[in-house]
């Protein structure tokens, strides 16, 4: 993992400002939605890449037991600041590829919301999900996030005349296959279904669901900001009733995974 691209993108990234959106927010209400369906109040969670809160304190304030690690120090200044008086979660300084902090089956959940954005290779990625494995309890949940290959072709290839696709293609940014080779300076690692279901297999996890969290959403997102509220109520029950869709999967800019020990 090269921290100091990470660092500096999320130094002058509002990631608050993107989920208070309303395509950000499908994606919240979404993955808020699964995990309060898998994990009972009160349990004890982990957040890995815990960002500047948002789902932390939302968690908290639901009545988890929240604890949070982040690997940007920026993050955790906003963080502390977007705490409410009163709310009590642990913040800690710390990279998702070591875990060594926590206790073995010490955690009813594990959040993997960000990590798995910003590893390039499958080493490293299945060290995220071991560590993450072995601090869970028995009957517990991970919850693992992944950047989807098709949204990106789509809406960053052939945006606009199509020329980011002719300048990926020239230099080699992309498969045969159309499948986008990342580097740590492009920031985020794009994975297809197949990618996701070699780690579980190889991390010892079992799928219970997997979610297209935001699914149209970014395809469409100037629209829902204009859309009337009770528009975007209704584009938002749809989005619910059709994220859980296998044969959608591949569309979605972010997924989410949801795993118990094999």
């Amino acid at each position: 993992m090269n921290n100091s691209y990470i660092t500096d993108y999320y130094n002058s990234y509002n990631e608050d400002e993107r989920t208070k959106s309303r395509h950000g927010s499908v994606e919240f209400l979404t993955n808020m939605k699964y995990i309060r369906s898998y994990v009972p109040q009160g349990a004890k969670v982990l957040d890995v890449g815990a960002g500047t809160g948002v789902y932390s304190i939302a968690l908290a304030m639901d009545g988890y037991d929240v604890h949070a690690l982040e690997l940007v120090e920026h993050n955790i200044e906003v963080f502390r600041s977007n705490l409410p008086e009163g709310a009590n979660i642990p913040v800690e300084q710390g990279n998702a590829l070591d875990l060594s902090r926590y206790a073995d089956e010490s955690f009813d959940a594990v959040l993997l919301f960000g990590p798995l954005y910003h590893l390039y290779n499958k080493s490293d990625k299945l060290t995220v999900l071991r560590e993450a494995k072995r601090v869970l309890k028995p009957g517990g949940h991970i919850f693992a996030a992944y950047c989807m290959n098709e949204a990106t072709i789509i809406q960053f290839c052939f945006q606009g005349d199509g020329s980011n696709m002719m300048d990926c293609l020239t230099k080699g940014m992309l498969t045969e296959d159309y499948k986008c080779i990342s580097e740590p300076a492009d920031l985020f690692e794009m994975v297809r279904l197949e990618d996701i279901d070699q780690l579980n297999r190889e991390a010892g996890l079992k799928r219970v669901k997997i979610i297209a969290s935001d699914l149209f959403t970014h395809y469409m997102k100037d629209q829902l900001e204009n859309f009337s509220n009770a528009v975007y109520q209704a584009y938002v029950r749809y989005h619910l009733t059709i994220c859980e869709r296998p044969d959608l999967i591949g569309a979605t800019n972010h997924s989410l995974d949801i795993l118990v020990k094999a």
